[in-house]
């Protein structure tokens, strides 16, 4: 692997987040990186809208955020953290996510909100990285998790 990148960095915009992660609308679940402190943690964004298409099921009369896709977020959040603290050599690589333990959802998450999704690093084995992660909303605390994720040479 390459060395770890040391400087933190302030923001990533979408088109960054799109080169160093293979997500793609409608699965795309992080705007913008906010923060990123190498080895350590990242802060990240998702902007819900009503136009997303979750929305169209779950549910007509009062849109919620599905929970797995809070999840996701997470754990894309996650993969951005890694990539970013490997460097170059690992963008594009695949980071699969291989547990969660101690989710909890605490509020809705509705078109309109603003998710901020941080993450920190628990530990990192070989490519096996563990997270504690926590999601809120207007700086209230709406999800939280510990979730685990290995990236993978192909």
């Amino acid at each position: 692997m390459t060395t770890e990148t040391t400087a933190a960095v302030a923001d990533i915009d979408i088109q960054r987040v799109m080169e160093m992660i293979p997500h793609r609308y409608p699965f795309l679940l992080v705007d913008r990186v906010v923060e990123i402190v190498p080895n350590e943690s990242a802060t990240a964004i998702k902007n819900v809208t009503v136009n997303e298409p979750h929305f169209v099921g779950h549910f007509p009369a009062a849109p919620v955020t599905p929970g797995v896709l809070i999840i996701e977020s997470m754990a894309q959040t996650a993969g951005l953290f890694v990539v970013h603290t490997l460097g170059p050599d690992a963008e594009g690589k695949l980071v699969y996510f291989m547990s969660i333990d101690g989710a909890r959802f605490r509020k809705p998450v509705v078109p309109g909100d603003t998710m901020f999704i941080h993450v920190s690093k628990l530990q990192n084995r070989r490519n096996v990285w563990k997270f504690a992660c926590k999601v809120s909303v207007d700086e209230a605390l709406v999800a939280e998790a510990t979730i685990a994720a290995m990236i993978l040479d192909e």
